[in-house]
């Protein structure tokens, strides 16, 4: 199952994909909460779900403005450091245990909206990521039922302010600026994939020119072991996601720095969730956002 969130006509809506891709949904308010509630009732839950939402009005993606797949999750828990050429890339020695940042929601924006550019600083970088979406939740997960926990997938640019993200050994603020963290375009069910999403190709590309490509298989840590370890502390919750870290070929990390700007596209692939692709804008630019 694909699910997408979008607005149309002021209205927020949800919609499926049906065996031949097409998509249909429903466009009211309510509709826009009923993943989040499906996701605390299992594989069985998104069934019912699905079942309602093919019931609804035919969809065109591309008259809608999609949203994040969810929009308010309760907790972000970002990766760091968790593919081996990235960390030597970034000149830290590897951690034996996984890096782990928080993201606010209301850094998130959805696909093909623009990510915005703060007027205090250009140092604006992509990072292309796999994020694993929580459907049961638990304390103390064991690994080996940890897949049961993830109800699915989608994608994620962690895009970060360098400047900010290394004031502090802490890297939240710079990881949390307002429109920065893109998400989607849909949220796909497990069993549309590999276990643990592996073995899949992850492509970033700025201007349509490569900039990131690995496997998720590459992961140090793996999605399995991620839910297990994080939940040694946090009980994690139906609709938390888990951003699994990305590979080398950061704008940081070049010589010179190559960072996002104005008039720029980045585009995430990973292969069988589709493409994340969004504008560079910078803050305050009224007219250019609307262009976007």
């Amino acid at each position: 199952m694909r699910f997408i969130a979008y607005e149309r006509n002021a209205k927020r809506g949800l919609a499926v994909a049906d065996q031949a891709g097409r998509y249909r949904g429903l466009d009211d308010g309510a509709a826009h909460g009923r993943l989040e509630r499906a996701l605390a009732g299992g594989h069985d839950g998104l069934k019912d779900l699905a079942a309602a939402l093919l019931k609804g009005e035919p969809l065109d993606p591309e008259a809608v403005t999609f949203l994040p797949p969810l929009s308010s999750p309760g907790k972000i828990i970002c990766v760091g450091l968790n593919y081996p050429d990235h960390t030597a890339e970034s000149s830290i020695q590897q951690p034996d245990y996984p890096t782990l940042f928080g993201r606010f929601s209301s850094s998130l924006i959805g696909h093909g909206a623009p990510i915005v550019r703060p007027k205090v600083s250009a140092a604006l970088d992509y990072e292309g990521e796999l994020v694993a979406v929580i459907g049961r939740g638990g304390r103390h997960i064991p690994q080996s039922a940890a897949l049961d926990h993830v109800a699915g997938y989608s994608i994620f640019n962690d895009g970060t302010i360098r400047d900010y993200q290394f004031r502090t050994p802490q890297w939240t603020m710079g990881k949390n600026f307002d429109g920065t963290g893109a998400f989607g375009p849909a949220l796909v069910t497990a069993d549309e994939l590999p276990p643990g999403a592996g073995g899949l190709t992850l492509e970033t590309r700025l201007n349509g020119t490569v900039m990131q490509k690995t496997s998720t298989s590459d992961l140090i840590f793996d999605v399995a072991t991620l839910v297990a370890l994080i939940s040694e502390g946090i009980t994690l919750y139906p609709g938390d996601l888990i951003v699994t870290g990305t590979p080398s070929g950061v704008g940081a990390a070049r010589k010179p720095p190559l960072y996002m700007k104005p008039g720029d596209v980045c585009e995430i692939e990973i292969e069988g969730l589709g493409v994340l692709r969004n504008p560079i804008v910078q803050e305050g630019d009224d007219t250019v956002r609307a262009a976007a």
